[in-house]
């Protein structure tokens, strides 16, 4: 009992890794730029960004152990669903320094289509393991659809926050 409540710790912790990195990297641009953005107006207050990710992580984690378990491990059917759950925990990871620390509002649209995408592929592909682990993906994709939009207006109102492929070459030189 006591080596399947550490797998499930495990699986659970793992996501929130990215998260409490990206929450320091957050923090970091909450009072400097990202302040100075312009918002919609169903953005969410800045503290509901951390419970929510924080139990959206611990879902997605439980919902991998469940998959890892009733799917034979990573030789079992379970290996192309886990797959996709790296690939979009990845993808979720990177959401951060794009947006908060390049500052880059049209690629962090870009990518968060992307991880959007994954996270509902990796849902079904949960669903067709384990249930269970399906469903705990449905917040997780409703949020991601969120913040899809929530990105992409922030885009739309901020035209002149996106970095260039030159401004990016040129700070880059600049730190050499």
């Amino acid at each position: 009992m006591s080596g399947e409540i550490a797998k499930i710790a495990g699986a659970v912790i793992l996501p929130q890794l990215g998260g409490w990195v990206n929450g320091y990297l957050t923090r970091q641009e909450i009072n400097g730029w990202y302040k100075t953005l312009n918002f919609p107006s169903f953005r969410p207050p800045n503290w509901v960004f951390g419970p929510v990710w924080t139990s959206l992580y611990a879902g997605m984690g439980y919902g991998s152990y469940l998959v890892w378990k009733h799917g034979g491990g990573f030789g079992g059917i379970a290996q192309g669903p886990l797959v996709l759950y790296a690939t979009q925990l990845a993808l979720n990871w990177a959401w951060t320094p794009i947006f908060f620390k390049r500052h880059d509002l049209k690629w962090s649209c870009v990518e968060i289509v992307a991880l959007t995408a994954t996270v509902a592929a990796t849902g079904f592909a949960f669903y067709n393991v384990n249930k269970l682990a399906g469903y705990l993906f449905i917040p997780y994709f409703a949020w991601c659809s969120f913040a899809t939009l929530l990105n992409y207006n922030i885009y739309k109102l901020n035209p002149k926050q996106t970095a260039t492929i030159e401004e990016v070459v040129d700070d880059k030189q600049k730190q050499n």
